[in-house]
């Protein structure tokens, strides 16, 4: 995925009301810019990193600019839109980067399903195959050792997603959970048992059912975002991020 061109470089000063963030720019100047994030942003969002914003002014849009990277201390950046995510899976299944989705034919978005009136990411399809029901979750935590996690807040929606999921496996179909980890030094992604008990034993059951779980690694520059390296997710709880 390219990004928009050019991003501007800024310091964060704060994120406030949970969309929004005054970033002081290279001259000096201070903006307010979306945040298209409603996580708690644990650990990318720390006053005084550098950050990295869309610039694209219009009569439609309150802010002009958009929060879209952080830069890490060690230099790592991470993408913090996630809004992006699913375009970033969509990418990666029709680039063969989760093999074993790779052989369904047809990409259908926003599908309602289930018995909660859900609405699922993406129902994937082909001939001979049952239809597989993908939910996508966008990761940017993540703890010593190369661990990413999820969530970052408690979510009572992505737990409710998990029994939809394993509802679909019971009448016959696939069904998968896609972690699409903006960053690019993690090496598995693990679920967040000390920010939200409820979701990360909602993980194991839905595994237990049959729903697949599947995380994807991305590399991330100031120009581009491709999601490409598949991880291990483990149901091994995670140490307390930090």
């Amino acid at each position: 995925m390219i990004l928009p061109s050019p991003l501007v470089p800024g310091i964060l000063l704060r994120r406030y009301k949970r969309f929004l963030a005054d970033v002081q720019l290279e001259s000096g100047q201070t903006v307010t810019a979306h945040c298209p994030n409603t996580g708690s942003m644990l650990g990318v969002a720390e006053p005084g990193c550098r950050v990295w914003l869309t610039h694209q002014p219009s009569e439609s849009r309150k802010y002009a600019h958009g929060w879209e990277l952080t830069e890490l201390a060690s230099g790592v950046l991470v993408g913090i839109n996630t809004h992006r995510s699913n375009a970033l899976v969509r990418e990666a299944i029709e680039h063969r980067h989760l093999p074993s989705l790779g052989s369904y034919t047809s990409i259908v978005p926003e599908c309602r399903y289930g018995s909660e009136n859900s609405r699922v990411d993406f129902l994937l399809q082909a001939n001979g195959l049952p239809d597989c029901y993908v939910e996508v979750k966008n990761v940017t935590a993540a703890v010593n050792g190369g661990v990413a996690v999820f969530p970052d807040a408690v979510s009572v929606r992505a737990t409710k997603h998990l029994r939809e999921l394993a509802d679909m496996v019971r009448q016959g179909h696939r069904a998968a959970l896609v972690y699409c980890v903006q960053r690019q030094d993690v090496e598995e992604v693990r679920p967040a048992d000390a920010i939200d008990p409820a979701y990360a034993a909602g993980v194991r059951e839905a595994m237990a059912a049959g729903v697949e779980f599947l995380a994807l690694a991305a590399t991330v520059t100031t120009d581009s975002i491709v999601l490409h390296r598949e991880i291990q997710f483990l149901t091994t709880p995670a140490v307390k991020p930090e």
